[in-house]
This record gives structure tokens, sequence and C-alpha cells, in this order.
């Protein structure tokens, strides 16, 4: 808005000067050349937007991070070692007439130490190690973010000399927004400048060059990606880094917890199993929970329960102070017991805790733990799933003769899981291309998958009519009860 009015003002001044009679040609060459200083200063001044810029091995800058500080990634880890060996043994590889790769792409979801295995690839190889958001190159004006390309790849070459280094290694964190398709953005074409100006510095990149510049990409967008950035001789490596599994959970939590006092009754190996689907960055955010509520608490060490109530916390976020009414409350903790009782039934040892505390949008949760995790889902599997999600509505049913909005969430993942049998070719329609299938044939199988649950879910829960009506009023006693309590008082009722 600044400049819209600056130029506005300018253009109104020349006007008057031409009306009065003034030669405005002085004026406007004295504000060329202004505007020309200030765009060579503009251009100069834009390495200094790299604050990120961190150099590996330099006494005085921060402690190089190695492969050895990034755990649940061993896979991930041996795959990008194994394509860093290819800058870090030049001779061998000059020998096996081996071309030097130019690119890494590390790929997978947020949280999951990929700018830690950037970093930690500066510290194996030796590099200077300089780090840039694909946000920083794009601006409204066009050849602006061509030439911040340019001006990083320059800045690596000088960083390296500057060092001592033969090798450097630029780290592009979220590159689906540098390096995005093509033909996207009709409104202008400073996008497809950028990314084009990547393309030329990458193809300049040359094994006889005094400084061996490797490139990192980070994003959890692949698909997104240009074509011509992922074809051999751009980025010729991509390392899929994908949520750590329950030994890797193990390991993180290992290494997060070397400076923290654990309590002796803390298991890391439970902890490990009750955080399926957490990424690096949630675990370290869990382990950091727990010491804050024990530091609330004057505790001197971090115990199980501070461990536990931060797992929830991370799910769902901090408890509310809003307390629903005590109908509405008894109606929650028969809700979520319900999820704990089908669960229980179909998937023994599953679950986690439950509770009626309220965190974020949830009044009530009943979290599974690790141990039943698997990554190939047959129809019983998905099924199972359905019937558990299913199991709190219609304990409500049961129980009051009515349903409530709090199943909604619930009935959503249902549906999603019934559409994935179908896509599957698990339903009765067999294979279907689900575009050309007439959408009632498709609802109407999804409608037969969702009904049998329901009822297979009504018939467990009326013949566990009295651990539905004990297991509420004992979480609406204690507010939370722990997998194993559960179990027990599952086997006291039997």
């Amino acid at each position: 808005m600044g400049k819209e009015i600056l130029i506005g003002i300018t253009g109104g001044v020349l006007c008057f000067l031409l009306a009065r009679g003034f030669d405005p040609v002085p004026f406007l060459l004295l504000g060329g050349c202004f505007f020309i200083f200030r765009f060579y200063l503009q251009g100069r001044g834009l390495e200094k937007n790299y604050e990120t810029v961190e150099t590996v091995g330099e006494k005085g800058v921060i402690p190089p991070v190695t492969f050895a500080d990034i755990g649940g990634q061993e896979m991930a880890k041996r795959e990008l070692m194994e394509a860093l060996n290819f800058l870090k043994d030049e001779e061998k590889v000059r020998k096996l007439g081996i071309r030097p790769l130019k690119g890494i792409l590390l790929s997978g979801p947020p949280g999951t130490g990929k700018t830690l295995m950037a970093k930690a690839a500066a510290s194996y190889t030796d590099s200077v190690f300089i780090a840039a958001s694909g946000s920083e190159f794009i601006e409204m004006y066009a050849g602006v973010g061509a030439q911040r390309v340019r001006q990083l790849f320059t800045r690596a070459r000088k960083l390296a000399k500057k060092s001592g280094k033969q090798k450097a290694i630029i780290f592009l964190d979220e590159l689906e927004v540098l390096g995005g398709k093509r033909g996207k953005h009709s409104s202008h074409l400073e996008y497809d400048q950028t990314l084009n100006q990547l393309l030329v510095e990458m193809d300049g990149i040359k094994p006889v060059d005094e400084t061996r510049i490797l490139v990192i990409g980070a994003t959890n967008r692949a698909d997104l990606l240009d074509e011509a950035l992922m074809r051999p001789g751009r980025f010729d490596r991509r390392v899929q880094v994908d949520l750590p599994e329950k030994d890797g959970r193990l390991k993180i939590l290992q290494i997060h917890t070397k400076n923290k006092p654990l309590a002796a009754e803390v298991n890391l190996e439970t902890i490990a199993e009750d955080t399926f689907g957490f990424s690096g960055a949630h675990l370290e955010a869990l382990v950091n929970e727990a010491a804050i509520l024990a530091f609330r608490q004057g505790k001197r060490e971090i115990g199980k329960a501070e461990l536990e109530e931060a797992i929830d916390k991370v799910i769902l976020g901090e408890k509310l102070e809003r307390k629903p009414r005590r109908d509405e409350l008894r109606r929650v903790a028969v809700h979520e017991i319900g999820h704990a009782i089908i669960s229980e039934t179909v998937r023994p040892h599953s679950v986690g805790n439950v509770t009626v505390a309220p965190r974020g949008k949830a009044l009530g949760f009943m979290r599974p733990n690790g141990k039943n995790e698997r990554f190939l889902y047959t129809k019983k599997d998905l099924e199972d799933q359905i019937a558990v999600f299913l199991g709190g509505a219609v304990a409500e049913e049961l129980v009051f003769e009515s349903r409530s909005t709090g199943a909604g969430n619930d009935l959503e993942q249902a549906v999603k899981i019934a559409r994935e049998i179908i896509k599957n070719g698990l339903s009765s329609l067999g294979i279907v291309d689900e575009e050309c299938t007439p959408k009632d044939r498709i609802n109407a199988a999804s409608n037969e998958i969702i009904s049998t649950q329901e009822e297979r879910g009504r018939k467990i829960l009326t013949a566990k009519r009295p651990l539905l009506e004990e297991g509420a009023e004992r979480l609406l006693t204690t507010e939370r009860i722990s997998g194993e309590e559960f179990r027990s008082l599952l086997k006291e009722t039997a």
C-alpha cells in the first residue's frame, strides 16, 4: 500500500511541475538513479536474508548434528549415507567413473527429522551447510526469486572457500513452494522463473568445480514437484523419511530423555507403544511437556503419570476449564467405555487409556496403544476399526435410548474406512472404479458395511451391559482409567 501511495504522489508532483513549466527530465533521471542504487543495495543485501546459514565445524557455531543424534530413521539414514559416500569418497568415485549426485530429496510427513538429517549430512561429509526455505524466494516482483537462487549458490561457494572446505551442502526446505509444477500460476511467471533458475544452477554443478555442491531438498508434498526437478541429473536420489515404528520411537525417546531425570517406574518401551503415529517432533514435545508437568508439581523426576498426561496433551491439547453437566458427563463416560469394550473385544490389549477430561474439541477420549501396530490391513481389520468407531454411539443408544452429536467425528471416520473397503475391492461390489460406478451403488455398499458393524457392536455391548454401566461409573469417579485397569475390570465382570 505504501508503494502505491508513493507512486501516486510522485505522479501528482510530476504533473504539477509540468503544469508550472518545469522540465521533469532531471527529476526522472535522479529518481531512476535512486531506484537503480536501491535495487543494487537490495540485491547485495539479499545474502543477509539467509539468517538460517550455519557452517559445520567452525568454532563458535552451534554443535554439529550427527546421524547418531537421529533416532527412528535407520533405513532413511542408511540410504542417505550411501548417497553421501559418493561425495565423501571422491577418489574412488572418480576411478569407477561414477557421476556425482547433484541433489537428494527427503520426502515425508512433517516432524520426521528431514532438517536434522540434512545437517547430519553436512557433518558426515565435512561440508559447509547453508539452508533456506522455499518461501524465501517467492516475491510479487519478477526476477527477484531467480536472483536469490543465484546468490544462494554463490554464497555457498564463497562460504566454502572462506572456511577452507571443498564441499558445500545447500538445504532447501519447503521445496514444493519453490519447485512446484510450472504453469499453475497464470497471474505471473515469477514462480516459473525461480524454478527455471534453480534448474540452471543445478545443471551448472560440475564434478571439476573448485567447490563441490550438493543440493538437499525437503518436502511433505512430493506430488506437487515439477517433473523436470525430479529427473536424473537433478534430484537423483529420493529418500523417504516416514513416521517411526515402535523401535524407532523408543530410540527417539531415549535420545530426548538423556538429559532428563526419569523415575524408576518409567518404562519407555510402554510409552513407545502408546505413541503410535507420533513423529520425532511429537515425541520431543511429549518429553518436554512431561518435564513441564513435573516442574509444575514440584517433582524432581519425571514419572509415568506425567508422561501419560503428556501423551494426551500432545494429541488433544491442554485440559479445558469448562465442566459439562453431570448428565452430559455420564453420556460421555458411557460413550468412551463403549469404544473401549468393542476395542478390547475385537482386538485384545488394544486400549491405552480412557478419559473424560475435556481437551481441545473432545469431551472424552479412548486412546489405543501401539501393540497392534500394523502396515497392511485386511477386510476384517478395517471392519473391526469401524465397529470400534461406532461403539460410542451404540453404547449411548443402549443406555439413554438416543444418540448425541458427540459421535459426529466417529461416524465420519467409519464412513471413510467403509469407502476404503470399497475402493480396495473388498466389498460386495468387488473391484470397482469409484469414478465410473454410480454413486447410489457405492452409498448402498457403504451403508451395508456400516449397518453390519453397527449390529455387531450392539450385540457385543448388549452382552456386556453390566461392564458398560460399571465402567462408566468408575470413569466418572476417577476421570481416567488405564488400559491395565480396564482389562482388570473386564475380567471382574466377565
